[in-house]
C-alpha cells in the first residue's frame, strides 16, 4: 500500500491498536503508538498522536489517559464488558449442539472483542475438551439455512438420521419435508419446531438433520406456531418429546418445590397439601420421558389426575419390572 494511503489510515491503526492492546492495568504510551505506526510506514510525532486521540475522543471513543510514570492511554469501555463476554463464552462452552471445533472458533472470535490482556485471562479459563458435544460439524450452517427459510416463508427438505452403535450415522429411509417456524434450545440441544405433512406439529433435533435445503413451496400456514403461540407451544412440550398434551395434577414432597419451579417456571401454582406435601397442575406432552421424570423421585412424587396418565405410568412400571424378572 502506498505511503500516502497508509497515512490516511493512521487514526484507524491507532484505534485498532488501543482496542486490542490497551488495558487500564497496562496503558499504551504515545511512544508505543509511534513505533507501531512506523511498522506501517507512517511517520509522526507525539503532537500528532495527541491530536488523533483527541479526535477519537470527540468521536465518542471512551479513551482515557492515565498520568504519571507508567501511564498512557487505554480504552475504558469495550463493546462488551468482561463479565458479559464471559457469559457468552460460558454459553458456547455449555452448548452441546456446537462441536468442539466450532466452539473453539467462536470463543476465539469472542476474545477479539476485548483487549489482549483480558483475552488471555478468559482463554486461561476455557475448557472445551471432555464436554459432551455434537458430532455434527454442519449444525452451525443448518441453523442459518433454517432461519433463512423462516424469513423467506419457505418449506425445507432434509434427511434425518440416528446414531448407530458403531458411532456412524444411520439415515432414515425417506426424505423429510417440513414448514419451519422456530428454533429453540432445550436440555442443551437445539430443536426445530415445524409443521410436518405426515406428523403435524412436531420437533426435530437440528444436530440430527442433514442436507438441509430450501424448497420452492411456501410454508403451510400454522397459526399454532406463529407469534406468541410459538412460545406457548414450546413451553408445553416437555423436553421436546412428542406426546398428547394433557393437564396433569401431581403431588410432590415439599423439598422438591425448587425442582418443580426450575422445570415448569415460577408462575406454577404450588398448593400446600398438609405439612410435607404440595400439589400442582401443569400441561405437558405426556411421554415416557415425562413419566420417567416423575418416577425418578420415587415415593416423593405421585400423579393424581387424570386416570389415563396414571394408567400409562403403571404400564411403564410393569414394562420396566418385566426386564428384571
Amino acid at each position: 500500500m502506498p505511503r500516502s494511503d497508509n497515512q490516511k489510515l493512521k487514526i484507524l491503526y491507532i484505534l485498532d491498536y488501543l482496542q486490542k492492546k490497551s488495558h487500564r492495568d497496562k496503558p499504551v504510551r504515545a511512544g508505543e503508538l509511534i513505533d507501531m505506526l512506523e511498522r506501517y510506514g507512517i511517520h509522526c510525532d507525539r503532537k500528532t498522536i495527541y491530536s488523533d486521540i483527541a479526535a477519537l475522543q470527540d468521536f465518542g471513543v471512551d479513551i482515557l489517559c492515565q498520568p504519571g510514570r507508567g501511564g498512557g492511554y487505554y480504552v475504558a469501555s469495550q463493546s462488551f464488558e468482561l463479565p458479559e463476554l464471559k457469559l457468552l463464552i460460558d454459553a458456547v462452552q455449555s452448548s452441546r449442539f456446537l462441536t468442539e471445533k466450532k466452539s473453539r472458533a467462536l470463543i476465539e472470535k469472542l476474545c477479539t472483542l476485548c483487549s489482549a490482556q483480558d483475552a488471555k485471562l478468559m482463554q486461561r479459563d476455557v475448557y472445551v475438551s471432555g464436554r459432551v458435544k455434537s458430532m455434527n460439524e454442519t449444525i452451525y450452517y443448518a441453523v442459518d439455512t433454517i432461519q433463512e427459510a423462516i424469513a423467506q416463508n419457505r418449506q425445507i427438505r432434509f434427511r434425518y438420521f440416528d446414531w448407530g452403535l458403531n458411532g456412524m450415522r444411520e439415515y432414515r429411509d425417506r426424505a423429510y419435508t417440513a414448514s419451519p417456524y422456530g428454533l429453540c434450545q432445550d436440555n442443551e440441544n437445539y430443536y426445530l419446531l415445524a409443521l410436518s405433512p405426515r406428523h403435524g406439529i412436531t420437533s426435530y433435533r437440528v444436530d440430527r438433520m442433514s442436507d438441509i435445503a430450501l424448497a420452492d413451496e411456501a410454508r403451510v400456514p400454522c397459526p399454532e406456531l406463529t407469534g406468541k403461540h410459538l412460545t406457548e407451544y414450546a413451553n408445553r412440550m416437555f423436553q421436546m418429546y412428542s406426546g398428547s398434551r394433557v393437564s396433569v395434577k401431581l403431588r410432590f414432597r415439599r423439598e422438591l418445590a425448587n425442582v418443580v419451579v426450575d422445570r415448569f417456571g415460577k408462575d406454577t401454582m404450588l398448593i400446600p397439601d398438609g405439612e410435607d406435601w404440595f400439589v400442582f397442575t401443569v400441561e405437558v406432552a405426556v411421554s415416557p420421558l415425562f413419566l420417567s421424570w416423575v418416577m425418578g423421585f420415587g415415593s416423593k412424587a405421585t400423579i393424581l389426575y387424570p386416570q389415563s396418565v396414571i394408567d400409562q405410568c403403571r404400564q411403564l412400571c410393569r414394562e420396566i419390572l418385566g426386564q428384571y424378572e
